[in-house]
């Protein structure tokens, strides 16, 4: 995830991609991250959950840009650390010449993916802020593998929701947005607020936590998210729950592993199987979309 930079890593606070790692069965995380990670589950105990639907989101997303649209360069911005299902992993099993840069600011992030992600000079992994484009669009590793003249998916997702409108994220997004050629893709999935009254009880505790260990959580209504998608023709079904766009498997569609002998999303464990179940009692998601630059 993409927060403010430092020179070190800070080990009095928990950063939100080790966090993302810890509620992902991970390993790259600290004490603080996994205390953070635990006392945001006491009070919304669906958040592995949520991310968990994240991820299986980003593969179904690059699985359609991959088979379908024909994209052959992705950048993830605010990719965090390496998990299930990276991006390069699922393009790759459609054309192994894909080529994939990951973004990110954190220290740790940075340092594992360059030792973990390094594919044959098809894979890149640099250290940049989604909140200075101009420095990741000229970035001279992203330069060697991504050809801004042909078409290139941006993926920017469960990320902004990190980010302030202080930090104007909608002038950072507009920026990689006019970057992309004709034909590309803006992969984004955001923290959503369905109704503003009724989430009131998982999110203001939430928020209160992030504030005090990580740092400020913005999530935001619907129309707000719709507006990074400015400019871009939303391919259906629009910008929706992540769990409803175009799932793969009815009911299974928070689990990011892939079964490769049938060629097909896996089987849930018993424990994320118990916590579908409840999903429909939940009032704070995660939305998503595909844009496509006519």
């Amino acid at each position: 995830m993409t927060l403010p930079r430092s020179a070190a890593v800070d080990m009095t606070r928990a950063n939100a991609a080790r966090l993302y790692d810890y509620v992902l069965g991970g390993k790259d995380h600290f004490a603080v991250d996994r205390a953070a990670a635990e006392r945001i589950k006491a009070v919304y105990p669906f958040a592995p959950l949520t991310a968990l639907e994240g991820r299986a989101f980003v593969g179904r997303a690059v699985r359609y840009l991959s088979r379908v649209a024909g994209i052959r360069q992705f950048i993830d911005l605010g990719s965090g650390l390496p998990a299930a299902e990276n991006v390069h992993e699922v393009a790759h099993r459609i054309d192994p010449d894909a080529r994939v840069v990951y973004v990110d600011n954190d220290p740790v992030a940075v340092s594992h993916g360059q030792a973990l992600l390094a594919v044959g000079g098809k894979v890149e992994m640099i250290e940049g802020d989604l909140c200075e484009p101009e420095e990741v669009i000229h970035h001279p590793e992203l330069r060697k593998l991504i050809d801004f003249d042909e078409p290139v998916a941006i993926l920017i997702t469960n990320v902004l929701q990190w980010i302030t409108d202080d930090e104007d994220p909608y002038g950072a997004v507009a920026r990689y947005k006019r970057a992309m050629p004709q034909g590309s893709y803006l992969v984004l999935s955001h923290c959503a607020i369905p109704d503003p009254e009724e989430d009131l009880a998982y999110r203001r505790p939430v928020e209160a936590i992030c504030r005090e260990v990580i740092c400020t959580l913005t999530s935001r209504p619907y129309d707000e998210i719709l507006r990074f998608f400015d400019g871009l023709e939303l391919l259906e079904p629009g910008l929706v729950p992540v769990t409803d766009w175009r799932p793969e498997v009815p009911h299974l569609v928070a689990v990011p592993t892939w079964d490769e002998t049938n060629d097909r999303l896996g089987e849930p464990s018993r424990e994320v199987a118990a916590v579908i179940k409840d999903r429909k009692n939940r009032k704070w998601l995660l939305d998503g979309g595909i844009g496509r630059k006519m």
